[in-house]
């Protein structure tokens, strides 16, 4: 189980700050993850892989490394999660 409450807001603002700075290919490539399949984080009216972001926050407050299979994206996993921390997450279109 994975204990999200060690993520923060800012946490996620990293993440997003970082994926900007990498790209996607290389942030993907230094994190373990890939690109959305249902759904997207949206912040400051850009689109971000939601899971991939949920998770690289987790490895920054952490400094544990969680892989794709390690929690859920959906509705009950990073989007849940995301929108308790003030994120708005939709479907992909």
């Amino acid at each position: 189980m994975v204990a999200w409450d060690q993520v923060t807001h800012d946490d996620v603002v990293r993440a997003i700050q970082e994926y900007d700075r990498l790209g996607a290919e290389q942030f993907f490539s230094q994190h373990g993850f890939g690109a959305s399949r249902s759904y997207e984080l949206v912040w400051d009216k850009r689109h971000y892989p939601h899971k991939a972001i949920l998770g690289t926050a987790y490895e920054f407050a952490t400094g544990k490394r969680l892989a794709a299979g390690d929690f859920e994206g959906g509705k009950a996993g990073a989007v849940k999660v995301l929108g308790k921390l003030g994120f708005a997450v939709q479907p992909l279109t």
